[in-house]
């Protein structure tokens, strides 16, 4: 492949559409595909929502939203993505639903397309095993919100090219990001090290050791982070902390990467975050409220 010039995204959910947004505003062409067809046009809808946040701050301008707009395109089924020369799937956090994809996709793509897995855990050499070209996938994990983060992980799994690894680093360079290279282990480098924080977090809420905003205020104001741990949470999406919990204690086999009982509660209860209007806050009204 000489040049990659239309990527495909899979999932338009937060992180899709912000992989979306990013490549769009960066000149390639997208093709933006979801399960849920009606999820694609609030996909976009939410781009174009957060690149007029851009324009008001003076990041981009009218022209650059207008052009990006324009290189964004509705994929209605994984069949339209066939020409794409480089597709990123940001689905659901579940192995078995990665592989199944991944496995229809290699049906449908160019044999010289590349595949990419914005997965924040699951072993890149385990889903490259069910393609037809695993020399060709790679893990390119983006932070949360994808305009705003700078870093993007990637995860060579252990039949990933150095041809492929090229196209990736020069891809990271046009998007004027910077990267981080993993090896591929259970939660590669951020959230091997980000997860288990948070866990210890929610232990530490659990044993009544200290109330919500307690936790968040100590760790903003004693530690100098930008959001507390419980509130980080809630906005990464409960659901998404505990599968990442669970590849991590899975696949290190180790008790401290256990999750934390309240946290599987949280998610059992449907309560998984800003997403869901409720988490360790509200979101009901118009200021977040602890919960406990």
């Amino acid at each position: 492949m000489e040049e990659i010039t239309t990527v495909g995204v899979i999932g338009a959910g937060q992180m899709g559409n912000g992989i979306a947004h990013v490549f769009a505003l960066a000149g390639f062409k997208i093709c933006l595909h979801d399960v849920d067809e009606g999820r694609i046009q609030a996909g976009i809808d939410d781009i174009d929502g957060n690149m007029e946040r851009q324009i008001s701050r003076g990041h981009i301008t009218e022209d650059e939203k207008t052009r990006a707009m324009d290189a964004i395109t509705a994929a209605p089924t994984l069949e339209s993505l066939k020409d794409c020369d480089l597709v990123i799937e940001a689905a659901t956090e579940n192995i078995e639903v990665k592989k199944e994809l991944f496995r229809k996709l290699s049906a449908i793509l160019k044999p010289d397309s590349l595949i990419a897995t914005n997965t924040s855990s699951i072993s890149i050499t385990a889903l490259a095993a069910v393609t037809d070209r695993p020399e060709k996938f790679v893990g390119l994990h983006f932070m949360n919100p994808v305009p705003v983060m700078k870093l993007v992980e990637v995860i060579r799994g252990i039949a990933t090219s150095n041809a492929t690894f090229e196209h990736c680093r020069k891809l990271i360079e046009r998007l004027e990001k910077k990267m981080a290279v993993s090896e591929d282990f259970p939660g590669f480098i951020v959230n091997r090290i980000l997860m288990p924080m948070i866990n210890e977090a929610i232990y530490t809420l659990y044993e009544g050791v200290g109330t919500v905003e307690a936790i968040d205020n100590g760790m903003r104001l004693g530690a100098n982070h930008p959001m507390g741990p419980l509130r980080l949470a809630d906005f990464i999406g409960l659901d998404t902390c505990l599968a990442i919990m669970q590849v991590l204690y899975e696949g290190l086999a180790d008790s401290k990467y256990r999750p934390c009982p309240l946290l599987v509660k949280y998610v059992e209860a449907g309560w998984l975050g800003k997403k869901t209007g409720r988490g360790f806050y509200d979101y009901s009204g118009d200021e977040p409220v602890a919960t406990r």
